[in-house]
């Protein structure tokens, strides 16, 4: 079991494995140093030695690697402009934050996007028998956008959210597809979670949130299941993550 280092020779950074009682704190770390940096708008720039201009680079900031994702010989990175529209995700989904412009997401919201993001790359690359059809993995992840529309408050707070970390379209389609393919394998492999009953959506509705839960049932019935299903998806990822931790090991950089 790795410990944590503030070696500076120590492979670039602090390492976790296993549940240590020091990893929620520098998770904790990772995330203020990160609001700091996204709230000065840093990026890493450099310019060329051969013409005036400024090139901007990509930054990774996190490091993993599991046995799911082949070890240490191929760890996986998290980019600083992908989690820092994560975390805007995070914040607008969370109904008990406003997001400001002064201050789009907090603390928290880093870090669940955070392991969010590690859960499900895990789970996209987890074999799901029998395995989807791409027909299957389109709808899927069409299915993941409208749901991602709706927890962040309609297409115009996502678009603004996408403007504001310069993310392409490509970008979010690819985590959208991963998304898409770790709802698969939760409700396949684990437990089924995309088709509730009707009782169970009515049991959402009692418990969703406004103005859900204060309109007739029959009238929100499809939004009651894409705010149940999410929020389904979004806590087994959370489980997932915490049962993953003694094989994860995460470098922030």
């Amino acid at each position: 079991m790795k410990k944590w280092t503030n070696d500076p020779g120590s492979d670039g950074g602090r390492c976790v494995s296993g549940k240590l009682p020091g990893a929620e704190l520098q998770r904790r770390q990772l995330a203020r140093l990160f609001l700091v940096v996204a709230a000065a708008g840093s990026v890493e720039i450099f310019p060329t030695i051969c013409e005036a201009k400024i090139v901007q680079l990509e930054r990774a900031v996190v490091r993993f690697a599991a046995p799911e994702i082949g070890g240490m010989a191929t760890p996986e990175f998290i980019f600083e402009r992908e989690l820092s529209f994560e975390a805007r995700l995070e914040a607008l989904a969370d109904v008990g934050f406003e997001a400001k412009p002064s201050e789009a997401y907090r603390e928290r919201h880093v870090v669940v996007a955070l392991e969010r993001h590690i859960a499900e790359t895990l789970l996209a690359r987890l074999p799901i028998d029998p395995e989807p059809t791409r027909a299957v993995l389109d709808r899927q992840t069409g299915a993941a956008r409208v749901q991602l529309i709706q927890a962040v408050g309609g297409p115009k707070a996502l678009a603004n959210a996408e403007l504001a970390e310069g993310m392409s379209v490509s970008e979010l389609a690819r985590i959208l597809r991963r998304r898409a393919r770790a709802s698969l394998y939760l409700d396949q492999m684990v437990a089924p979670m995309l088709e509730p009953s009707s009782s169970e959506l009515r049991a959402a509705h009692r418990a969703a949130p406004l103005p859900l839960r204060s309109q007739p049932f029959a009238n929100v019935v499809e939004s009651v299941r894409r705010w149940y299903v999410g929020r389904r998806l979004a806590a087994s990822a959370s489980a997932f993550y915490q049962n993953a931790r003694s094989r994860l090991q995460v470098t922030f950089l």
